[in-house]
């Protein structure tokens, strides 16, 4: 069922064209490029004898499908189908009947008319038509007169012909079932592709029949036989989505070593890979019986899969192997090849000229990419918008990932900002006479791998400031947000491949102190003043030509270190709907509040009406949790929690020796959301009232939430201790109590307008630091807004 919302009673008219978009509210998401609304408001009354008619082209088992979702929705028992009628309720008319299969340049466009006749959805083809009704399915409203559709017409397309979801199989093994219910997912999100991971260091689930041996020795007996890969096809082709299969080479092969170990660069001996990472086993590029191996093996691929696309990976080659091998080197000679890139850009051509030998299309990741390969080749990328820009300013085709890592829990405005091809600078970072400037080196350990390292540089202008940052090996970015918290303590915010990147540091003489926020949690940084401002690289910025040309859009990405069936709707939805409204909305449709309003609608109208498990799964993981105890307490803690953001669980769990697929996915942290909605809309309550100190409404409602979860902490304690999967949580659940009393001292402090002393500042800080840290992989994200309402009270 849809939120409710007052659309009807202020009967608003909503009409733009596709250039100019903004959302309204309406609970559509992705939001259509045209909409527009009578000014007298109004809608279509349903009833259980509501009729479907679909002409022109034969869909097999859908009108039962979104009659069936329709009764989901209304909580009906529809009456029986009755025969072809032009009179029907719903009427779907389909221009021309093509291939079921969905192609990467189908039409999706689609028209959908809602007045008091009924409802009439016109589309060129199948794909317009299935598109056009998951919006409709969206409008159905159950409201206080009964089951409505509001009046509206809708003309829509999408912005970008590629809009997937790549889910990972091989490193966790998810059950068909669970496939198809994420294929449900990616259809009701108007997205057309599903991305299929099948083979990885860690498994190999792609039953072969010519090397049966891969599945044997090297899937735990954990794979998808032929008739369940095509079932899977069927099933998504049903719904309008593509299955293009990932099958990963020359590298992630130790699944291959370990069942054909005469394929590999060095002679093993191997043994199935537990642990998450990049690995050395390489194919053979100077073995004939490598390319023997490779065409058979696409050629049972394309058997199974129809798209015209193969996937080949092709991404983290750790070349160990190669360059140890003199057989390898002497090979690399005779064919002028002077390093491993060049080899595997030999390699590559190689398989190129395979899959076209299949009637197949070459797509691998960035270190795929190599002026020689046929421009047929595409690209995704997960290096970011300036590797995508150097794709296509050399007419190759692209689609971006970098920013839509669902596997990383980042906020949904983070997904929301993310265009997919790279932004200019628009002179920003000139520096003009009279401005002032001073730069700063800062470098930030990680938990895991080489320290990140960069520069920023402030500039002091007639405007304000501003500023620009240069992570080493990066183009320049410009900054946001700068505020001075104190004469010498700096905050700005910058969006990165890592997440939301926001300094807090202290500039003193020469030195720079403080900590860099990446997502919710917070590294050390120290570092330096410069002496002058760095060169910087600029943006590689494609024409607006290229652009047009050879930019197809974007992927999801859900790898599955951290992800198994039975967390995998937590971590996929209902995030998924905002990279698909990037993907799919016109380009300025970017209002993140009204973003958030519609989220929460389709987050609820997905579990009801497609059968997302979002929810399910984490009632499910909090009972387990909970032993059997009612588990409300446990809800309401988790409400002021996040799980830590970027790869920070990840390095965590590497730190610990336990980053492997032993590791049971089986804490609060697996099925928190990304982040707290609760917390976010008490940080937006916080705004209010510092805005406006005479803000009752505001206070009340902050003060209600802190009250709640104050109470909640004594009552939490005792399930918290009975369960040592949740006994790390602990102090969390005492700092919730302590900052919910500290925040309502702080609303008391701001209403009367009473200043604390340096003293009570510095220990209120001191807490708010203690409470900031990493607990158990979570994060208490309630420190964000009571640090707002300290610096306000000072």
């Amino acid at each position: 069922m849809l939120l409710p919302r007052t659309l009807l009673a202020c009967c608003l008219s909503l009409s733009f064209s596709g250039v100019a978009a903004p959302a309204g509210d309406l609970p559509l998401m992705p939001w259509p490029q045209n909409v527009v609304q009578p000014a007298g408001g109004g809608a279509l009354a349903l009833t259980p004898q509501l009729t479907l008619h679909i002409s022109g082209d034969h869909l097999a088992g859908a009108e039962a499908r979104w009659r069936a979702r329709i009764s989901r929705q209304t909580g009906w028992p529809l009456l029986p189908a009755s025969a072809a009628s032009d009179h029907a309720t719903i009427q779907v008319q389909i221009a021309q009947a093509v291939d079921p299969l969905p192609q990467p340049d189908s039409d999706e466009s689609y028209h959908l008319e809602v007045n008091s006749s009924g409802v009439l959805l016109k589309a060129a083809t199948r794909f317009g038509a299935m598109r056009g009704m998951e919006t409709l399915l969206q409008l159905i409203e159950n409201n206080e007169n009964g089951t409505v559709i509001p009046f509206v017409s809708i003309d829509d397309k999408p912005r970008f012909p590629w809009r997937g979801v790549l889910i990972d199989s091989a490193r966790h093994f998810l059950p068909v079932e669970t496939l198809k219910r994420q294929i449900d997912g990616i259809a009701a999100a108007r997205m057309n592709v599903f991305h299929w991971h099948l083979t990885d260091d860690q498994g190999w689930r792609f039953a072969s029949s010519h090397y049966p041996q891969l599945q044997e020795r090297a899937s735990d007996g954990l794979y998808y036989t032929r008739q369940q890969m095509r079932d899977v096809v069927q099933y998504a082709t049903q719904r309008g989505v593509r299955v293009v299969p990932e099958i990963d080479l020359p590298g992630h092969a130790s699944a291959i070593a370990v069942a054909m170990p005469e394929l590999m660069s060095a002679p093993g001996p191997y043994a199935m890979e537990r642990g998450w990472g990049v690995f050395k086993p390489l194919l053979d590029p100077g073995n004939e019986a490598v390319f023997r191996f490779i065409d058979t093996l696409i050629g049972e691929v394309a058997a199974i899969f129809p798209d015209p696309y193969i996937h080949i990976g092709g991404d983290e080659v750790d070349p160990t192997q190669w360059n140890a091998s003199p057989a390898i080197r002497q090979f690399m000679r005779d064919r002028g090849l002077h390093d491993a890139h060049a080899l595997q850009a030999w390699f590559n051509q190689r398989v190129e000229k395979i899959l076209a030998a299949h009637q197949r299309r070459m797509i691998g990741w960035d270190e795929v990419y190599h002026p020689d390969l046929p421009k047929s080749t595409l690209i995704q990328s997960w290096q970011g918008q300036d590797a995508l820009g150097e794709v296509i300013k050399h007419d190759f085709r692209g689609i971006l990932s970098t920013g839509f890592y669902l596997d990383q829990p980042q906020t949904a405005a983070y997904h929301y900002r993310n265009e997919p091809w790279p932004q200019g600078l628009n002179g920003e970072d000139r520096i003009a006479p009279g401005e002032q400037t001073q730069s700063w080196q800062f470098t930030m350990p990680r938990l895991k791998g080489s320290a990140l390292q960069g520069s920023f540089t402030l500039v002091n202008g007639k405007n304000g400031w501003r500023g620009f940052i240069d992570f080493n090996g990066k183009a320049r970015r410009m900054v946001q947000a700068i505020r001075w918290l104190s004469p010498n303590q700096l905050t700005f915010s910058v969006d990165t491949w890592m997440g939301p990147f926001q300094p807090v540091v202290t500039l003193t003489g020469e030195k720079l102190t403080g900590y860099m926020q990446v997502g919710n949690v917070r590294y050390p940084g120290e570092g330096h003043k410069l002496p002058q401002v760095p060169a910087g690289i600029a943006p590689s910025l494609p024409t607006p030509e290229q652009l047009d040309n050879n930019l197809l859009g974007g992927e999801a990405a859900l790898w599955a270190e951290n992800v198994n069936s039975r967390v995998i709707d937590t971590r996929l939805w209902p995030r998924a709907f905002v990279v698909a409204e990037r993907l799919w909305s016109a380009k300025d449709v970017t209002d993140s509040d009204n973003m958030y309003q519609r989220l929460s609608a389709v987050d609820r109208w997905s579990t009801v009406s497609v059968g997302l498990q979002q929810h399910q799964q984490a009632e499910v993981q909090m009972m387990r949790l909970a032993n059997s105890c009612d588990i409300t307490p446990l809800r309401v803690f988790a409400d002021v929690l996040e799980p830590a953001q970027y790869y920070t669980r990840q390095h965590l769990k590497f730190q610990a020796g336990h980053y492997d697929w032993f590791e049971p996915l089986n804490r609060l942290a697996d099925v928190l959301p990304a982040e707290s909605e609760a917390v976010r809309l008490l940080d937006k309550q916080v705004d209010a009232l510092i805005a406006n100190r005479g803000n009752r409404a505001a206070a009340a409602a902050i003060r209600r939430q802190l009250q709640r979860w104050q109470s909640n902490s004594d009552v939490v304690m005792p399930l918290i201790l009975s369960n040592y999967q949740l006994k790390p949580l602990q102090q969390q659940a005492r700092q919730v109590a302590q900052l919910s009393r500290m925040g309502l001292d702080l609303v008391s402090a701001l209403e009367q307008n009473q200043a604390y002393g340096a003293g009570e500042v510095a220990q209120m800080r001191a807490q708010l630091d203690a409470a900031a840290q990493v607990q158990d992989e979570t994060v208490l994200a309630l420190v964000r807004p009571m640090e707002k309402l300290l610096r306000a009270s000072r």
